[in-house]
């Protein structure tokens, strides 16, 4: 592996723990730095959603109701010229702020990244996650 394509699959491994850290927060800002204003994000019997202010306001919208936190497991990252792709295998789970049971969602992505002034960020994310049985706690006697 060539200098240049291990920094690149550094900053893609940096992005992917960035993004967690930032959606774990709400930080809103940091997500908008790492995607590119036409991103696309596709997800099953969804319709696409389309343009970075489109997915940063769908996710606002959820952090009022939801704590987002995530795992996630870099498959596969390749590369040809300023464009790249990463398959990870990732687990969600959006816990209620108020009442009810979490959320937890698993599966595959594939990102498509494209390099922006020097820097990568998600282009396409195709997001393969399904739904997982929710883990009802156990009453305490």
């Amino acid at each position: 592996m060539h200098d240049d394509e291990h920094a690149d699959h550094e900053a893609i491994r940096d992005l992917v723990t960035s993004w967690q850290s930032a959606a774990a927060a709400g930080d809103v800002a940091r997500l908008r730095d790492m995607l590119a204003e036409d991103v696309v994000f596709l997800t099953p019997g969804q319709a696409p959603m389309c343009g970075r202010q489109a997915f940063l306001d769908a996710f606002e919208e959820g952090l009022q109701h939801y704590r987002i936190e995530s795992h996630a497991e870099i498959r596969d990252i390749g590369f040809d010229a300023d464009l790249a792709y990463c398959w990870t295998h990732l687990s969600v789970t959006a816990t209620p702020h108020k009442q009810g049971l979490p959320v937890r969602r698993f599966g595959d992505t594939l990102t498509i990244l494209k390099k922006q002034q020097s820097r990568w960020v998600i282009a396409r994310d195709a997001n393969m996650l399904t739904s997982q049985p929710a883990i009802v706690p156990a009453e305490r006697n």
